[in-house]
């Protein structure tokens, strides 16, 4: 098993951090380039991964009351994930992604994942901002 976490401070208000991140129709917008949600009935979601040109059954589950998404494959038990929202004041946030992985040949790697889950925290941060001025505009 191999476990990944990387924390990220945004200048935006938790709340906007959240609802950005647990949209489901936007993962894309955020989610690593190689990643791909389509919602079905949820918390049911399909993954499709171009690395392996695979899709996976998984299930995404946003709990606004504590700020966090999770995540996981349904079959077989294959990685699992969540993103947590914290406050950290001034109206700024802290992101915390977190990913295991129980089946090995679903890890790209250290490098890989650690790079993948900054730019990806970057792009939520963009994603954020463009949101935030947009409904301020």
């Amino acid at each position: 098993m191999s476990e990944y976490e990387r924390s990220h401070t945004m200048p935006a208000l938790p709340e906007h951090v959240y609802d950005q991140a647990a949209r489901v129709d936007q993962l894309d917008s955020w989610l690593p380039e190689a990643l791909h949600v389509r919602a079905e009935e949820l918390p049911a979601v399909t993954v499709h991964e171009d690395r392996t040109d695979e899709d996976t059954p998984a299930l995404l589950k946003a709990e606004k009351d504590q700020m966090r998404v999770e995540w996981g494959t349904r079959n077989g038990g294959a990685y699992a994930g969540w993103l947590q929202v914290a406050g950290i004041g001034s109206g700024a946030s802290e992101v915390t992604v977190h990913l295991s992985f129980f089946d090995e040949s679903h890890d790209p790697g250290e490098k890989a994942v650690n790079d993948a889950l900054d730019q990806s925290l970057r792009r939520l941060e963009e994603q954020v901002r463009i949101r935030v001025e947009g409904a301020a505009g």
